[in-house]
């Protein structure tokens, strides 16, 4: 999430400025245009309850590092957002890391009693569709400091950062506990078509039964126990995707 301005991007990552960017507004509305049309989004711990209540929430894992990360899920395939609706988001949660669009969090060194210290600061991304000048909401006050709308947005980047923080530590425990299992999804439609999703991975629930009390001890102590029964249980969202996948045809 950090902002990396560089001409090897599309993107154009700023450091929000209230004189030079005084008359930015951000477009709030949900559609493809906006780039919402993606099939998930990150999400971590600190956001599973509030997941959980629509979305399946599974893991994957990044090729290039390794890494795991969870992702809420919105769709079987590339470029499919089942909850898109005409400029709306049909659910009453939509995951941080969608909302938290076009706004980074970037960083700058300062001095601070005699000793060099980085410290995190807004950035947008001038590129993004969702900037405006001509509508949407404003970002700075007539007679200068922020709106709400831009103070929410800096708490939200907040929470994504130490959220992610939290989210490696999370993943962490299911590794060392050996938690994570691969897992390909069919799903048959009812106009008979098919996809396969592969390359996520889940909890595997026959291992978490076979946790000692104090490795289950251990894993409630740091909160991470609730999470792992949180990505369990949203599991059955898969059926609300899937009645949504179903209407989309049949509409």
């Amino acid at each position: 999430m950090t902002a990396q301005a560089t001409t090897q991007t599309p993107n154009n990552n700023v450091m929000l400025n209230s004189i030079k960017h005084k008359d930015l507004k951000v477009i709030t509305e949900h559609s493809a245009q906006y780039g919402d049309n993606v099939w998930y989004s990150l999400t971590f711990p600190v956001e599973f309850r509030s997941v959980q209540a629509h979305y399946p929430i599974f893991f994957q894992k990044d090729p290039q590092t390794g890494r795991f990360f969870s992702v809420a899920l919105f769709g079987f395939k590339d470029k499919e957002n089942l909850f898109l609706e005409n400029g709306h988001w049909q659910a009453s949660y939509v995951p941080l890391a969608i909302r938290r669009q076009p706004f980074l969090i970037g960083s700058q060194n300062i001095m601070e009693d005699g000793a060099q210290k980085m410290q995190r600061v807004l950035h947008i991304d001038l590129n993004n569709p969702r900037v405006s000048t001509e509508q949407g909401e404003p970002l700075f006050l007539e007679f200068g400091g922020n709106t709400p709308f831009l103070d929410t947005a800096a708490d939200m980047l907040d929470v994504i950062h130490n959220g992610l923080e939290d989210s490696d530590n999370f993943i962490e425990a299911l590794l060392k506990f050996e938690l994570l299992e691969s897992f390909t999804l069919d799903v048959e439609l009812n106009n008979g078509s098919k996809h396969q999703m592969i390359g996520f991975y889940t909890v595997n629930e026959d291992k978490l039964k076979t946790l000692s009390s104090d490795n289950l001890a251990e894993l409630h102590d740091k909160g991470y126990l609730q999470a792992i029964y949180m990505t369990i249980a949203s599991q059955a969202n898969i059926r609300t995707l899937l009645d949504k996948k179903n209407k989309q045809i049949e509409q």
